[in-house]
């Protein structure tokens, strides 16, 4: 009797162990899948604008999708340049994300017409219906530049910032990233898979 008494205490030892063991794997894999999400690092504001084709666009066409954007000119004899050529490679390498979308926002919204913006799209291979590039008033451009993406103003001097920014489906700013030599734009289809893969298990 004495044995089976100190038989049983031992499986319940055994099986409480085994429990916490179970409990502490659960909990460290919940710990990484948080620790790998992307923080909500601010939300866009609903607008409209004019797109390539002169068509309007804005957040009821980005209403569930993924998507990339940044501010250009088409005449920016500086960083613009390099900045659509890396949007190219992204474009490329998002292209199983059906999802994704990529947004350049003009600042030189005087001189950038629709036909400008579609040449310019043309010169870096943007794929009509996936990468956009949009123009509209001034203040409109101001607001998205400052006070949603809160990067810089749009204010006449075509000064803008180089980063990208990634946006989920509810319009919230997952991440931001820089253009340089070693800059962190390189992360980016990663992360968007990432919003991708949330979204389905949502």
């Amino acid at each position: 009797m004495l044995y089976r008494t100190k038989l049983s205490g031992k499986l319940a030892l055994a099986m409480a162990l085994l429990l916490v063991v179970l409990g502490l794997g659960t909990s460290c894999t919940r710990s990484a899948e948080k620790k790998d999400e992307l923080p909500i690092l601010g939300q866009i504001a609903e607008f409209t604008l004019r797109d390539q084709n002169d068509q309007p666009f804005g957040t009821e066409q980005l209403k569930g999708r993924i998507w990339v954007a940044d501010f250009f000119f088409t005449n920016c004899p500086g960083p613009c340049p390099r900045m659509s050529t890396l949007m190219k490679d992204i474009q490329q390498q998002t292209k199983d994300l059906d999802n994704l979308r990529i947004v350049s926002f003009t600042v030189d919204p005087q001189r950038d017409s629709p036909d400008a913006m579609k040449a310019y799209g043309e010169r870096y291979g943007a794929i009509d219906g996936r990468w956009f590039f949009l123009t509209g008033e001034m203040e409109d451009l101001h607001r998205l530049a400052s006070q949603d993406f809160k990067l810089f103003d749009v204010d006449g001097s075509l000064q803008h910032s180089t980063r990208f920014a990634l946006v989920d489906g509810q319009g919230q700013i997952r991440g931001f990233y820089t253009t340089g030599e070693d800059g962190s734009y390189a992360r980016i289809p990663e992360d968007a898979r990432k919003l991708a893969d949330s979204a389905v298990k949502l």
